[in-house]
């Protein structure tokens, strides 16, 4: 061999490590690669849950997979003939091969060369990423430093500089402040907003642009409506009877808390414990509406108890995907087949949200407010005046006698009457409380039986029982029952029904009480009783008849109970009532007190409130001026003498209008209830107790604060838990770009898909936590980017190398939600209602669809400018949603949704053509254009198309908008169409102009509708 020959043969040598290392395969990723092929393939058998997993083998650690921890050992790092692992996925043999053929999965030849090298370079196994804590990543270097407007868009740029691609030009000015109008308001510029951007030269216009519409009220509309989604927002209860409840105060809490940009850390407390906060205020406790948005089943043959377990489920299922981006509700029944979340864990997230009960507050709006301002002012002037109205017509003397007679027989008719607190009381469910008149206030849990066991120490004869049936605040429509629900079509709010009541003497303390002697009612008479019931079926041993008052809430009621022998207490012995509250719909007493008479105790004539009862019982001369007063007046409004300004006060207090109801949380802080694991996820299966706590895999609860809801809450926010940041800025890029960076908004657990940019990601997270959790700064960051501002046009290259657009080299386009479908139809043809807030409104929609459902609701149109609100406003019903809002793929509110489905149907068309509401806005949008351009063809086709798609249309789209109109005059001149018929499409008593040529705007008003039609105008791009 010559020397130059040999000398070249020991370079090439030398080179070979070089080589080597040049062409040895990348570092397989655990996290990135491996993961996610065990969990589609294999956690399912051999995961964290005991409850399905085969051959006692764990693939979701390297202890357990190697068998360092025992069970099963399928993996030797390093040595790829000893692990069985590989031996399984690469096996011919059916009976070993894994995953099992009847699984129906199948690994790849390009999975199992992964499963290979990742073996072969030591199979080392990383943590989950998403419950690794964010770290601000360093900014990467990038192919071209001027393109960037600020951090995100290195983070992009390097990705596509990685791929080969590079970033798409900007956006026209059009384009882009229509995409800014849609994304930060959900309503489209009109052209003369367009046109002030587009025209602006100054370098700050865009930014300008973008501060004002952040600054904008109808903001809060538009983002409102994405968190709507995750709780799960409605108007009905759902299930089978589905009837109406009252839970916009929560929908305008949030509006509210979204424009005032309420940091999403306290955005998040006071939804999950607002009513905990100390001096919480009623915004905050409306608030606590949120975990309200469960649905509710009223159907009769529901228990109470797990009806409310199912509730709580819910709540705890949807914490999870709302903040944590987790499948929680997976590990209701066994521990979670794919992520670390065990099934006790779920029980113990379970205890932290158990102890809240579910009440009402009621709330003024400051029209309601003044309305009943206005009337009060009025009856105050009216009770005034009665005095002197009682003077016209009797002496002063008879005035003063009548009062004083008045007064004897008042106190004649209470003195008899002994109320006594209870000295000893126990309940099945319900917690149970004294109040300082004695009356006795139960909360809580309800069943189909409660049963109230209460103890007086009565002293002397005890002749007659009485029972007050009185109001509180806390309870349903102010009560005095507690029933929440409607039955047979009547109100329910407040009402009860006693079916059954037995009393006893007993003697002893509680542990050796013992029966003296029972005692037997004689009669019962009550000042209201529902039709077909009564005071004295109460103790006839039936359970279905009893003392039922219904449809009387808000309203004080009162029965008296006549012994059929008195009895006299000896010392040491009490009497011993057991009430039943049996019912098909749980309807126990809310508010009561039990008085004693030694006489056979007449039913008073009227109900005295507690404060006249307590001025009545006092002399004359101990009376405060204020006691005297109250007293006059009361009886001025009672005495027949003043019957007729009485019915005049009467019918000024039916004028009233009744506050909304808002429905809350509020912690118990007593009676705690104890939480207990579940076997298989079943309520009658409760086994051992648990306590409150969150998943291991997650930072622990702080040992300095209590567990319970409130430090729950804030243990959400808590900058070190690594999911919540990241999954609330991937929700606003998915509501910005179409796709999260994580694709599965909902699942950052084992099973949802990696980041596509996951630097930028930890990015957003820190920088959103570093930002005060400001939403609006960061919807700011995000479209200040050249990212955002990029054009939606796709080239040949970006859809052959990324058809999904998931390396963000273009500007995405999609459709607008469905409610947005609607909302930008009203808006272009001035139609649309710029009110905020308020009441649910009943826009127009087919007949029937509501009547048809379940608990069947009469959909009743809204009158005036109600008709044409923003589809956030409009009234949901769970089983029936509004006809379009299903039509474009708008949730029901049955449960949390974090991305909507987006589906593209002929009946889509058929809709935007012939919907009610969008022959009104083409109808008005052709009178509104004509009037101001009549006359000029070319004038008219412009403005309505930018008033539509914003830009100025095309010379050949303009030519297209003319001819088409041209055409429908020319049908309608021959009698092919009704110009009537048109212009009355979807409201007959439609009021036209009488100054514009019918034929002539039903031509323009087709042409308007087509155009609306188009797929530009509904499309955010």
């Amino acid at each position: 061999m010559k020397l130059g020959r040999l000398r070249d043969c020991w370079i090439l040598l030398g080179c070979l490590p070089a080589i080597c290392v040049a062409i040895e395969p990348e570092r397989v990723s655990f996290r990135e690669q491996i993961r996610p092929i065990l969990a589609a393939n294999c956690f399912q058998c051999h995961g964290p849950d005991e409850s399905s997993r085969e051959a006692d083998l764990r693939l979701d650690s390297l202890e357990m997979a190697t068998g360092d921890r025992g069970g099963y050992a399928a993996l030797v790092p390093g040595e790829l003939d000893a692990s069985e692992l590989y031996r399984r996925v690469t096996s011919e043999d059916e009976s070993e091969k894994m995953p099992p053929p009847e699984s129906n999965k199948h690994l790849s030849a390009e999975q199992i060369e992964l499963l290979k090298q990742w073996i072969e370079q030591g199979a080392a196994y990383e943590q989950h990423w998403s419950f690794a804590p964010p770290k601000r990543p360093p900014l990467p270097a990038v192919s071209d430093p001027s393109w960037p407007k600020n951090d995100i868009d290195r983070f992009v740029l390097a990705e596509l500089d990685r791929h080969g691609l590079s970033a798409s030009p900007p956006a026209d000015r059009y384009q882009l402040v229509r995409r800014l109008y849609l994304d930060l308001i959900g309503l489209p510029p009109t052209p003369a907003e367009a046109d002030e951007f587009v025209s602006d030269s100054r370098p700050d216009a865009y930014e300008r642009l973008v501060d004002k519409l952040l600054a904008s009220p109808h903001y809060g509309e538009r983002w409102a409506r994405r968190w709507l989604d995750l709780a799960r927002y409605s108007d009905t209860n759902g299930y089978e009877k589905d009837r109406p409840r009252t839970m916009w105060p929560y929908r305008d809490w949030v509006i509210d808390a979204i424009n005032r940009d309420v940091p999403f850390d306290q955005f998040t407390i006071e939804q999950l414990a607002g009513d905990m906060l100390p001096n919480a205020t009623a915004q905050q406790r409306i608030a606590t509406g949120f975990h309200r948005n469960t649905m509710v089943n009223e159907e009769g043959g529901i228990d109470p108890q797990e009806f409310r377990f199912n509730s709580v489920v819910d709540r705890v299922a949807t914490t999870g995907g709302a903040w944590l981006g987790l499948t929680l509700g997976c590990a209701q029944c066994h521990t979670h087949k794919y992520d670390p979340l065990t099934h006790a864990e779920y029980y113990q997230v379970f205890s932290l949200l158990n102890n809240a009960d579910e009440v009402e507050v009621q709330v003024l709006t400051p029209e309601v407010k003044k309305q009943r301002e206005e009337i009060e002012r009025q009856i105050g002037e009216q009770i005034a005046a009665l005095p002197k109205q009682f003077a016209d017509s009797v002496p002063q003397q008879d005035l003063d006698r009548a009062f004083d007679e008045w007064q004897r027989k008042a106190s004649a008719e209470l003195a008899h009457w002994n109320s006594l607190p209870p000295s000893r009381m126990t309940t099945n469910l319900a917690n149970i409380a004294v109040l300082d008149d004695d009356s006795i206030l139960v909360s809580g849990d309800v069943t189909k039986n409660d049963i109230y066991d209460l103890d007086f120490d009565a002293q002397g004869q005890v002749a007659s029982i009485r029972i007050e049936a009185l109001t509180h605040p806390s309870l349903p429509s102010g009560g005095p029952g507690r029933q929440s629900i409607e039955v047979g079509g009547a109100s329910g709010e407040g009402d009860f029904f006693l079916s059954e009541m037995t009393a006893e003497v007993v003697e002893g303390d509680a542990e050796h009480e013992r029966v003296v002697r029972k005692l037997e009612f004689a009669s019962a008479t009550a000042t209201f009783v529902t039709p077909g019931m009564s005071a004295a079926a109460a103790f006839d041993g039936k359970s279905d008849t009893g003392w039922r008052v219904m449809g009387r809430e808000g309203e004080p009621h009162n029965a008296v109970f006549r012994l059929r022998e008195p009895v006299t207490l000896a010392p040491g012995q009490r009497l011993h009532f057991r009430l039943h509250h049996e019912s098909f719909y749980p309807a126990g007493l809310g508010r009561f007190r039990f008085s004693f008479s030694p006489n056979e105790g007449e039913l008073p004539a009227a109900l005295y409130p507690d404060e006249i009862a307590s001025a009545v019982a006092k002399a004359s001369m101990e009376r405060t001026a204020e006691e005297t007063a109250s007293l006059r007046d009361y009886f001025l409004l009672h005495t027949p003498e003043l019957k007729a300004a009485q019915d005049k006060i009467a019918e000024l207090r039916k004028q009233f209008p009744a506050p909304a109801v808002a429905l809350v949380m509020q912690e118990r802080t007593e009676h705690l209830r104890v939480t207990h694991r579940h076997h298989r996820g079943e309520f009658l299966k409760a086994e051992e107790a648990v306590s409150p706590g969150v998943p291991e895999v997650l930072p622990p609860l702080p040992e300095e604060s209590p567990a319970n809801r409130l430090t729950f809450a804030r243990w959400l926010v808590d900058p070190q838990n690594p999911l919540v940041a990241r999954v609330v800025v991937n929700r606003h890029w998915q509501a910005l770009f179409g796709t999260g960076i994580v694709k599965t908004v909902d699942d950052f657990g084992l099973q949802g898909e990696f980041p596509s940019h996951p630097p930028l990601l930890d990015y957003l997270a820190k920088e959103f936590v570093r930002q005060g959790w400001s939403s609006k700064q960061l919807h700011k960051l995000i479209v200040m980017s050249a990212t955002y501002q990029q054009s939606a046009d796709v080239t040949p290259l970006h859809l052959e190398r990324d058809p999904e657009n998931r390396l963000l080299a273009r500007a995405p386009r999609f459709r607008v939600e469905a409610e947005l479908v609607r909302d930008i139809a009203l808006s272009v043809s001035g139609l649309l209602s710029p009110q905020i807030g308020g009441p649910s409104v009943f826009p127009d929609q087919p007949p029937g669809i509501t009547e048809a459902a379940y608990g069947p609701l009469a959909w009743t149109v809204s009158a005036g400018a109600d008709r044409f609100r923003r589809g956030l406003y409009t009234f949901n019903k769970r089983t029936a949603p509004f006809a379009s809002s299903g039509l474009f793929d708008a949730p029901s509110g049955e449960a949390c949704v974090a991305r909507r489905t987006y589906s593209s149907t002929p009946l889509q068309a058929l809709a935007m053509l012939n919907d009610s509401t969008m022959q009104a806005a083409a109808r008005e949008l052709a009178i509104s254009t004509l009037e101001q351009h009549e006359g000029n063809a070319r004038e008219i086709a412009t403005e309505l198309f930018r008033r539509c798609v914003t830009r100025v249309p095309t010379d050949e789209e303009l030519a297209a908008a003319c001819e088409f109109q041209a055409q429908q005059q020319e049908r309608l001149a021959r009698g092919d169409y009704d110009a009537a018929a048109i212009l009355h499409s979807g409201d007959e008593n439609a009021e036209l102009p009488t100054t514009l040529d019918h034929n002539s705007l039903a031509a323009w008003m087709l042409t308007a509708r087509a155009i609306l039609n188009l797929d530009e105008t509904i499309t955010r791009q």
